[in-house]
């Protein structure tokens, strides 16, 4: 009888669930999801959960391939030479191979105040005290955004929408990733929600306090309640356990997403730095990066070699509010183009894009392997980026 190969793996995301549900392609192996929570988070719908207008919640029956096991524990730290995991319950969890899917969260700020005063939305669990927070705090009292990047673009249409008055503190660019065509579609729906937009050179926040935001030109920002939303961080479960990790604690590895360090260990979602040339955290990413994973796992438990990481975007969609939306359409290589759809059919399309992610999860738990996106080329733009910076290191600096 044939031996049967365990697979772990490490966070049950965008990425994590994925990779989880391809892998049971192989009647010999025995995946097991060891993830904090019960319940499947919809981190693009946390904007939602903070107005109102959704749970961001999926029971995983709906997305986890059915078999898979679930283990509600969070992992403390990985010991690759015995190929174990030691959980916080006390309890361990043994691999033969383990894919590294532990996401992203907020990032620790250094501004004086924000780490006491403002509030983080980039996990589930700091969406919902924000909406605890909000729900006693009077609807004509100030709110401000820090950031804006999507995260901060989408919270503040949000509760604009809501007839809350927010500003929206840039610390630079309004969407720093969107054209400038798209650029100003966004600030035009802001305008329109009556969201007052701080931008351009003088707009980075300094300071948090009880009740305002310092900016870096000596403004002031009354806040009755600060979101912070200027930036994602990792994990530090790589680095804790003793794995090579990128500037940020990303997990290091080659471009079949397997660790540096371990050929047993692949990563995959927004905690994976390929090449120390990680892809932009998002969903979009996520999802082949998982597909991926699942993929190189396959190969090395049939003895192939497998194959390297060529990934394609599409663009970046976000909401602005529940009455419009703007779809930036990019190069295929992740640089925005002049082409944005906006208004109301922006946010059908936002809408469209969010449901499809839990149906991509669903199918690919139904079928393992129908899932193809992850093989759509993304050109040579990512081989030919890795190749300028080989020869960059090669090059012998001038004394």
């Amino acid at each position: 009888m044939a031996e049967n190969i365990e697979v772990v793996v490490v966070g049950g995301g965008y990425a994590g669930v994925m990779a989880a549900n391809r892998i049971t392609q192989r009647g010999d192996v025995t995946v097991t999801v060891v993830n904090p929570r019960a319940s499947f988070v919809e981190r693009v719908r946390l904007h939602q959960l903070v107005a109102g207008s959704d749970d961001a919640v999926v029971e995983y029956p709906e997305v986890l391939a059915e078999g898979v096991r679930l283990v509600v524990d969070s992992v403390v730290r990985i010991d690759a030479g015995r190929r174990r995991l030691d959980l916080a319950s006390g309890g361990t969890v043994s691999y033969d191979y383990l894919v590294y899917a532990v996401g992203s969260g907020s990032a620790v700020s250094g501004v004086p105040g924000a780490a006491e005063f403002a509030r983080p939305i980039a996990t589930f669990e700091e969406a919902e005290r924000l909406r605890g927070v909000l729900y006693d705090t009077p609807a004509s009292a100030p709110v401000t955004v820090v950031g804006a990047g999507p995260l901060g673009i989408e919270v503040a249409a949000e509760l604009a929408e809501e007839g809350r008055a927010v500003t929206l503190v840039c610390g630079g660019e309004l969407g720093p990733y969107l054209h400038a065509r798209g650029r100003r579609s966004v600030d035009r729906r802001m305008a329109e929600l009556g969201v007052t937009v701080l931008d351009g050179p003088g707009s980075r926040a300094t300071a948090v306090t009880r009740d305002a935001v310092r900016l870096d030109d000596g403004r002031e920002v009354p806040s009755a309640v600060t979101i912070w939303t200027a930036g994602f961080g990792v994990p530090d479960l790589a680095a804790r356990s003793g794995l090579s990790t990128d500037a940020m604690g990303r997990l290091l590895t080659d471009e079949t997403l397997t660790s540096v360090d371990d050929m047993r260990i692949v990563a995959a979602g927004d905690s994976a730095a390929p090449s120390d040339l990680p892809l932009r955290m998002s969903c979009q990413a996520a999802m082949p990066l998982g597909a991926r994973a699942a993929d190189t796992v396959l190969s090395r438990i049939a003895g192939e070699e497998p194959s390297t990481l060529n990934q394609t975007f599409a663009g970046q969609c976000i909401s602005l509010g529940r009455q419009a939306g703007i779809f930036q359409f990019a190069h295929r290589y992740d640089v925005a183009v002049g082409f944005h759809i906006g208004g109301r059919p922006g946010a059908k399309l936002k809408e469209f894009v969010c449901k499809g992610i839990v149906r991509h999860l669903s199918g690919e738990a139904n079928k393992p392997g129908s899932y193809r996106l992850h093989k759509v080329s993304g050109g040579p733009r990512r081989r030919q980026l890795l190749d300028t910076e080989r020869t960059d290191a090669t090059v012998e600096p001038v004394a």
